[in-house]
């Protein structure tokens, strides 16, 4: 069965799109989801058999992707291969800035290299991969970056550094929505709630013991699907948000809106839209 895509055929033909992250959860999804419409899809990231993995399941699949690993956190190794894809593929039509990694601490607990660690994966290194992408390519040619962001907008307990890189994500995004205009390039974010993704089966202790009760704090009382995000980044990226830019989307069944005085009810009515069709829930949330 093919990736159950609500957008039109070839959507994405003859154009290649980046997905950083690629070879695991939300990347992985979306990067199905863009090959199934046609596009040529380059998975990045620092391992190399989650991204040939995927790779072969796009393949397999009948779409066309190509891999190429990298640390996002390396400007140099990012220049580099970003000017040796454009090299082999042409035209780079699309990025969707991925990447990204953290893990929970408190935050008086959190060194100064963990602390530096995560912001040059959740912020730098999207940086590196923008201006590389820019310079080699869209600012010649123009284009569409979506960029990953989180649930920050409340502060960020327990992932203080991941809250801080998003939030300077969010603004470079706007930035450079603002400065990239004059090239015909759009610059996007999406803010994903809690989602039922393969990460969080990376959590342990008391972290995981708690993703199986976080539909709770969600109005539409569930998590989110890989498959719900996406859609948003796969609308961001096509021509029918032409007019769509600097805009930080959130995709979080409104868990980031209201407080913590009014009650949410329980409640069955929504239905997730599960359209990958390859994707598994995490071992975490499986009853």
């Amino acid at each position: 069965m093919p990736y159950q895509s609500i957008f039109k055929e070839n959507l994405f033909a003859d154009r290649t799109i980046v997905v950083t992250g690629g070879g695991s959860g939300i990347g992985r999804c979306s990067a199905h989801e863009l090959a199934s419409l046609g596009a040529n899809v380059i998975l990045i990231g620092r391992k190399t058999e989650p991204l040939k993995k995927t790779v072969e399941e796009i393949e397999a699949d009948g779409g066309n992707a190509d891999w190429a690993t990298c640390d996002i956190r390396d400007a140099d190794a990012v220049e580099q291969r970003v000017e040796d894809l454009v090299d082999r593929h042409g035209v780079i039509h699309g990025l969707f800035n991925n990447a990204g990694g953290q893990f929970p601490s408190p935050l008086e607990e959190i060194s100064s290299k963990g602390f530096e660690t995560v912001v040059r994966t959740n912020l730098t290194g999207g940086f590196h991969m923008m201006r590389a992408v820019y310079r080699r390519s869209m600012q010649k040619h123009g284009g569409a970056i979506v960029n990953m962001l989180a649930d920050m907008w409340g502060g960020m307990p327990g992932m203080a550094h991941s809250g801080a890189a998003r939030a300077g994500m969010a603004n470079l995004t706007r930035t450079a929505a603002v400065e990239w205009a004059k090239s015909g390039v759009r610059v996007n974010a999406i803010a994903p709630g809690w989602i039922a993704s393969s990460g969080l089966d990376t959590y342990e202790g008391a972290a995981r013991a708690l993703i199986p009760m976080l539909e709770k704090s969600v109005p539409l009382k569930r998590l989110g699907r890989e498959s719900e995000v996406s859609a948003a980044v796969v609308f961001l990226l096509s021509d029918a948000a032409s007019f769509i830019s600097g805009e930080l989307m959130r995709v979080d069944g409104a868990g980031s809106l209201g407080g913590r005085i009014w009650p949410l009810a329980d409640h069955d009515r929504s239905e997730p839209f599960d359209a990958f069709h390859r994707g598994e829930l995490p071992e975490v949330l499986k009853k």
